[in-house]
């Protein structure tokens, strides 16, 4: 039985109570979701437990302990229910049998990689935009950091039935286009680096590949001209660099968008007429300004400066407004550490155009990353000169330790990574304690194979052994989990639990053998067990899955 069928059986005992109240003229909204169900912490209190009769006591005018006893008494009749006690002032917890338990375990072999998936948002359309670093160096640690969760978080919103289109906002126009083309020229001609402009190895190992690339007499060039030609030649080379580097770190974007398509096509200034129609632009200065205060910003925005010139926030106005034309319903920015004054002025662009902030728009807001070495901070990058790149982390631990150790925290708070504890070999690692749980299941079905235990049978009444009611309660778990961390936008919630599970496991192995010992033949409880260890196998794998990182064989 899945938490979705007890849910279901539970909603259908109560809509009858809640229906003779609605009789007597009291109007009581109930839904299936709203009869909650929670893993206790104590298992001994059961499987699981629901506050259903606290929630609807008062509005339906009764205590909350008899409506719970009426609910209880009921609840003992659904198939598959062992027992429903009253608890405290009016919980509910409920215990199932074995066999009811136990058949999750042929549930989730059979829905195979499905397993987990769930409908929350099926056919939404979702603008995931991350990474979108400057194409003017390699990526720093708070680029790799979005790249990791940004690509879990499409995985996991995927599973979820959403429609994701990642999406990697290209920024070739402005300033820092013009100071990395400054740069590479410098190095080109043996200049010292211009005051704002880039340091390290990298800059003259890009500036020597354009001159090589130009398909041109370059020492005939003006200087201008060669500022031009690094600007062109130079930034695509750096930005092909990134997706190379992105992509061998399993991140892939369906839609590169260039910023200067915004202004070059028009869609600013659509934007902006558009806003004008609306009634939020005025002028006042010689500027053009947007009031966003009306929408709850700190101040209004100057979108044109009074040289004719467009403002930054131009561009975004422009961009948003494009991604909206495209039929994009939601629109999920991932933004930097030093982004978090842009959330009040995003949000009230979003409102002027009369869309819901937080719905339409959602900004999601990333911290640093630092990586440790024998509990020191790493130092810069040789090649970059001024920062620590994605380069430095995969060299000292890989993809899948990267990935896994960026995804696993709350991106929402700074990340200090232990790169020695990262590189072990031992159940300190979480990653590998997760994957070294995978292999295992995988050694225990080879081994299975070869002693004569197959899955011709399954009696999910044998599971009683505790470990193995622990760990159905917590496979039970993961389509709430996934579905918890595609409503919240954290992925770090698959990590834990896939932690959880392997925990959970490795207990379990140690407890209960598939494989029988001695001269014991094979028998239900041996095939019934291997069906259990393959789903775990299961879930363990479809949970890395979402986070991008491989479920090895062996180990």
């Amino acid at each position: 039985m899945t938490p979705a069928d007890l849910q279901a059986a539970l909603f259908a005992l109560i809509d009858p109570i809640v229906e003779r109240v609605r009789e007597a003229g009291v109007e009581v909204a109930l839904a299936p979701e709203d009869v909650v169900l929670e893993r206790p912490k104590n298992r001994e209190h059961g499987d699981w437990a629901t506050s259903i009769a606290l929630k609807l006591a008062k509005p339906l005018g009764t205590n909350p302990r008899d409506l719970a006893a009426e609910v209880a008494a009921g609840a003992t009749g659904i198939p598959g229910v062992a027992s429903a006690e009253v608890a405290g002032p009016g919980f509910i917890n409920l215990r199932l049998d074995a066999a009811a338990a136990g058949a999750l375990a042929k549930t989730i072999v059979e829905a195979a990689e499905a397993y987990g998936h769930g409908h929350l948002y099926d056919d939404v359309t979702i603008n995931l935009e991350f990474v979108s670093a400057n194409p003017t160096g390699p990526i720093h640690m708070g680029g790799v950091r979005w790249a990791a969760v940004g690509d879990s978080l499409a995985r996991i919103l995927a599973a979820e039935g959403g429609l994701v289109t990642r999406e990697y906002y290209f920024n070739d126009h402005g300033s820092q286009i013009d100071r990395f083309a400054r740069s590479l020229l410098a190095s080109h001609l043996g200049e010292p680096t211009p005051e704002d402009g880039y340091g390290g190895a990298y800059i003259s190992e890009i500036a020597d590949q354009v001159v090589v690339k130009y398909d041109g007499d370059f020492a005939a060039l003006s200087r201008d001209e060669q500022q031009e030609v690094f600007r062109s030649i130079g930034v695509t080379l750096m930005f092909e660099e990134i997706k190379q580097k992105l992509h061998d770190f399993g991140v892939d974007f369906d839609v590169y968008f260039h910023e200067d398509s915004l202004h070059e096509s028009g869609a600013v200034d659509k934007a902006i007429a558009h806003l004008r129609q609306l009634g939020h632009i005025y002028e006042k200065d010689g500027a053009t300004w947007l009031a966003t205060t009306k929408f709850g910003d700190d101040k209004d925005r100057v979108i044109i400066r009074s040289n004719g010139e467009p403002a930054y926030m131009s561009g975004d106005l422009g961009y948003y407004r494009n991604k909206r034309d495209r039929g994009f319903e939601q629109n999920i920015i991932m933004l930097g550490a030093d982004h978090h004054g842009y959330v009040g002025r995003m949000m009230a662009m979003a409102a002027a155009f009369g869309d819901t902030p937080n719905v339409n728009l959602q900004l999601l807001i990333g911290q640093m990353v630092n990586l440790l070495k024998e509990g020191q901070p790493v130092r810069m990058s040789k090649r970059a000169g001024n920062i620590v790149t994605i380069d430095d982390l995969v060299d000292a631990v890989g993809v899948d330790a990267g990935r896994y150790a960026l995804v696993r925290s709350s991106s929402d708070t700074p990340l200090d990574l232990d790169l020695d504890l990262l590189a072990k070999h031992s159940n300190d690692n979480p990653v590998y304690y997760v994957q070294y749980a995978h292999a295992r299941t995988a050694s225990v079905a080879r081994n299975a194979a070869a002693a004569g235990v197959d899955r011709s049978a399954f009696a999910p009444e044998l599971l009683v052994h505790e470990t193995e009611a622990a760990l159905l309660g917590a496979l039970q778990e993961f389509p709430r989990t996934v579905a918890h961390a595609a409503e919240v936008r954290e992925p770090h919630r698959v990590a834990r639990y896939l932690e959880e599970v392997a925990g959970l496991y490795h207990r379990w192995y140690d407890a209960c053998r598939v494989i029988p010992q001695g001269d014991e033949p094979v028998g239900d409880v041996h095939r019934t067990r291997l069906w259990l260890n393959d789903a775990a196998g299961q879930v363990i794998r479809n949970g890395l899955g979402l986070l991008g990182v491989s479920a090895p064989d062996r180990m």
